[in-house]
This record gives structure tokens, sequence and C-alpha cells, in this order.
């Protein structure tokens, strides 16, 4: 699971930016599926039939994308001006490391102003992004880097003790990492229902990937797989989670109550760690969008704590991965496609 998140992490793919990563990862998820494809808005599609007539399907999503940037403006000296693709704070930029995707990669720093050389009162003021720039040291900028150029936060995973895993990126690899695994898991199983996967593009912005994927598949369930906020002692004590807490299951309107009743029921059956999350409106993820698809999607959400959601360090324990990824496994194997509505 670590060398797989790993892998996972260091792929670019800036929402919009997909195409690459659906590639490697389509690779990945074609031994567990019986066809998997990429559709038009770079998302990854793939389908497991049970065999049987009739069968229900149930839809696996994780989306794809990570935050990033888009370059706007190559000025002399080879800075960039840029601008944020997704929810990026513009308070933990300066000073980072950044990847531009050009033809060929190339290294740049978010140039900050020495406190020496602030005036009175500047050093409490956050600096907008639109005001930031991009030093790439190359004097030659204009001929290898061109307007709309992606950039990703170049920080490389990190492993800390106790099984926790830093980087960026990890939301949503965490994600697709557990359904992989789950994927794996049941690639021997008798099912008694069609398993279909999406690993959707675009889910920082607009949400779309998740909407066009799910109007292909037209499942009847849907899991959406996300992350959910991390417990720290400067943050909130409401609504966050502990890492080690195992996974987090949503419970609202926009959950369809009794596809969650059966997860939390699986999850004590199988000793699977979990708590409970209320979500009680837009819930932030693809289920927002999943469940009003066609003739309605009945969709439940399951959530790994991650600490700093949105920046170069996000932090996971990898066993709550493992724990999301067995919670579907038991679930599904034994979910012949009903559950009261």
């Amino acid at each position: 699971m670590t060398e797989t998140l790993k892998k996972l992490c260091t792929m670019p793919a800036v929402s919009g930016f997909e195409s690459d990563a659906a590639g490697t990862v389509a690779e990945w998820l074609r031994p567990y599926c019986d066809a998997v494809e990429i559709d038009a808005l770079g998302s990854v599609l793939g389908l497991k039939k049970c065999g049987r007539d009739g069968a229900k399907t149930i839809l696996l999503d994780a989306h794809l994308d990570q935050i990033g940037f888009l370059v706007t403006e190559v000025l002399e000296g080879g800075f960039l001006r840029f601008a944020e693709v997704g929810g990026v704070d513009p308070r933990m930029l300066l000073g980072n490391e950044v990847t531009i995707l050009a033809d060929e990669p190339l290294y740049g720093v978010i140039s900050c102003m020495p406190p020496h050389l602030m005036k009175a009162g500047e050093q409490d003021k956050a600096v907008p992004v639109d005001e930031m720039l991009i030093d790439t040291g190359l004097i030659d900028a204009r001929s290898k880097i061109k307007i709309g150029t992606p950039i990703v936060f170049a920080q490389q995973p990190t492993e800390l003790s106790g099984g926790v895993l830093s980087s960026k990126s990890l939301d949503d690899r965490a994600g697709i990492a557990a359904i992989l695994q789950t994927m794996e898991k049941l690639q021997n199983e008798s099912l008694k229902c069609n398993v279909a996967v999406l690993f959707s593009a675009q889910e920082e912005v607009t949400g779309l990937g998740a909407q066009a994927g799910t109007f292909a598949i037209r499942p009847e369930y849907g899991i959406a797989v996300d992350v959910t906020h991390g417990k720290t002692p400067d943050g909130p004590s409401d609504g966050v989670f502990e890492l080690g807490s195992g996974a987090i299951i949503g419970m609202g309107p926009n959950m369809q109550r009794e596809l969650t009743k059966a997860l939390i029921k699986t999850a004590k059956a199988n000793d699977i760690p979990y708590a409970l999350e209320i979500m009680e409106g837009n819930t932030g993820t693809n289920a927002w969008t999943m469940q009003i698809v066609a003739d309605g999607t009945a969709m439940a959400i399951l959530s790994i704590p991650e600490k700093y959601m949105h920046t170069p360090i996000e932090t996971i324990q990898i066993s709550d991965v493992e724990a999301v990824a067995e919670l579907i496994y038991q679930f599904i194997r034994g979910f012949d496609g009903e559950v009261a509505l």
C-alpha cells in the first residue's frame, strides 16, 4: 500500500491535465476488470461483471486530479506569473518548490520577499496569488515555458513513524489506492453484482468527471471515496478525526440511508475500525454530483482522515486506507444488489 501511494502521488495530474496519470492507472486497474477505458474528460472507467442477468451495479469513485497552477505570463529573468487550479491557500505558498510541467519538467521556487526588505505591517498580510512569482532561474524561460503550462508542488512522499505518510496529492490518491486494493481483493470472488470503478477527472474544479462517468455507467449504487479532515492540536475539535480512526462513514441527507446502514453493519461484523461523519449539506465530494445523475444514484461516502488538506504535506495513516479497502471488499462480496429503499 505504501509503495502504491508513493507512485500515485508522484504522478502529475492537475485538473484538466490528467491524461498521463489516467493511462498509467488504467493499466493498474486492467487486471481486475473485464473492460477499462479512458473517457473524453480523462477519467478512467472500469467494469467487473458478475455474469448474472439483470444484476445491479455498484460504482466506486475516487478522483484522480490534484490542485495545482497554470502559467499565466513568462517574464524577463526567468520569472513566471501563475493562477491557481482548485482550492489553494495563498498563505502556505511562499517559499515552496514546484515542478513546471513543460515538455521537459523544470524546477522552480515560489519567490518571497525577505523580511528585511518588507515595509512595516507587510509581514502580517497574505500575498495574493496574482502578485506572486515563480523563479525558474532560466535566462531562456520564454523558449521553454508556454502560457497555460501546468505546475505542481515538487515535494516527494515521505514516510513518518507509525505507518504515516506525508505527500502532495494524497487527496485523493489515497482513495484510488483503497479502490485498487479492493479490486485486487475481489479478483477471485464470485459476486452477485457488477462492480464499476471511476477514477474521475476535474473534481477539484467542477466535478464534471464524476458526473459524466456516472452517466456513462448508470449504476444503481455508488460509493465515493475521498479524504476528510484529520485532527490537529491547532484545529477544531468537532468534525475532525484522529489518524488511525479507520474508515469514516458519512451520514446525512445526501447519503442513501439504508446503504449507509449496511456499511456500518459490515464494519461491525468484520471488526473494521470506523467512525461516523455527519454531513448535513453539500459534502464537497463527488457524491454530491453523482447522486442526481440520470434517474439518481443511491450514494454512500467513505473517507480517509487527512491532515493539512490542499497543501504539499497532506498526511494520512496507511491503516485508514486499508480499512476503507477492507470495508468495501467485505460489503461487496456479500452484496446482492438490494438494499431497502
